[in-house]
């Protein structure tokens, strides 16, 4: 803090609170049912990304550039998932409200982190499916391992550096009144409302960040479709363009799940309920980590494949061991 300050060319002390206190839930009628789904939605949500992650790690034939951003979204999935309910639930089930300052900066970490990363993992996902259809020819050399690794660092070191200067700007505010968060987690909005001192920065980091890992994936996610679009409607049979599309229905499914609910909330956000966009703001949290591999392995030839692979093998192994009995 002191080496922050000095690069502020300031001496200032910053009031930081031993805790704050989160609400987000507080209030809402038999709430404790919400929570009992969300408890299932963890469950199921790690089974499922578990085995989508194993499921590329076993099969060579998923170990293709478009399964290295698939592994990346069922992690972030997985690490999201994990960071954020069994807290969420800690908090407003067990009411263990209070929650210290420095884990209230790790756990806005992990959320954000995790949140931006779920976009740039689909914006990567649209980029694979652009070059696959409108130029095949040059896909296995454009879209290689070693571009789509680079590509998923550079975005997990992009997010890791935008989030902790979203903290570091954090660090710098006084809290002298309300140390009441009314959300369901460290919400950086919510935080740098309580401060009670000079909030433009946060203002500023706070505008920049939708930009950044919202609006810039979606845009490029619709330009990239467009242009698909416009490839498939050159080809010349119907059958070929409906093979074609169905590559990309799974990325399409998983694209809607994950912005259609956000977009939807922050555009009617003003005209409903506080408690009812909290609960539509975690549902866009902790939906997208249950479905996402439900539909990669229900709408992904590859996956259904390497699961009857899997089964097949395994069916054999036993076979051999009874007979070897």
């Amino acid at each position: 803090m002191d080496s922050f300050n000095s690069a502020l060319g300031k001496n200032i002390t910053f009031v930081h609170p031993p805790f704050f206190i989160i609400r987000g839930f507080i209030g809402i009628p038999n709430v404790k049912y919400y929570y009992v789904f969300m408890f299932f939605v963890f469950v199921f949500s790690v089974i499922g990304n578990v085995l989508v992650m194993l499921l590329i790690l076993m099969d060579h034939n998923l170990q293709t550039p478009k399964y290295i951003a698939v592994f990346s979204l069922a992690f972030t999935d997985f690490f999201h998932i994990c960071a954020l309910v069994p807290k969420l639930l800690d908090i407003f089930l067990f009411n263990h409200n209070h929650i210290s300052y420095n884990d209230c900066m790790a756990f806005l970490f992990f959320c954000y982190a995790c949140l931006s990363m779920e976009a740039l993992n689909l914006m990567a996902l649209s980029y694979d499916r652009l070059i696959a259809i409108i130029s095949p020819l040059h896909y296995p050399i454009r879209v290689t391992h070693k571009f789509m690794s680079a590509l998923i660092a550079f975005f997990w070191i992009f997010v890791v550096l935008v989030v902790l200067i979203a903290i570091g700007l954090l660090t710098r505010l006084s809290f002298c009144d309300s140390l009441v968060i009314k959300s369901y987690f460290c919400d950086h909005g919510q935080l740098h409302k309580l401060a009670c001192n000079d909030t433009f920065p946060n203002q500023i980091i706070g505008s920049l960040l939708p930009v950044l890992i919202l609006w810039f994936p979606l845009v490029f996610i619709l330009v990239s479709y467009i242009r698909i679009s416009f490839a498939l409607a050159k080809i010349a049979t119907m059958q070929e363009r409906v093979k074609a599309f169905k590559t990309c229905s799974a990325h399409l499914s998983l694209v809607a799940i994950y912005f259609v609910p956000i977009l939807t909330t922050f555009t009617i956000g003003s005209a409903i309920d506080p408690n009812v966009r909290i609960i539509n703001l975690s549902l866009t949290s902790v939906v997208p980590p249950l479905l996402n591999p439900v539909i990669y392995v229900l709408q992904t030839q590859e996956i259904k494949d390497s699961v009857k692979r899997l089964i097949k093998i395994k069916r054999q192994h036993v076979i051999t061991l009874k007979v070897v009995k």
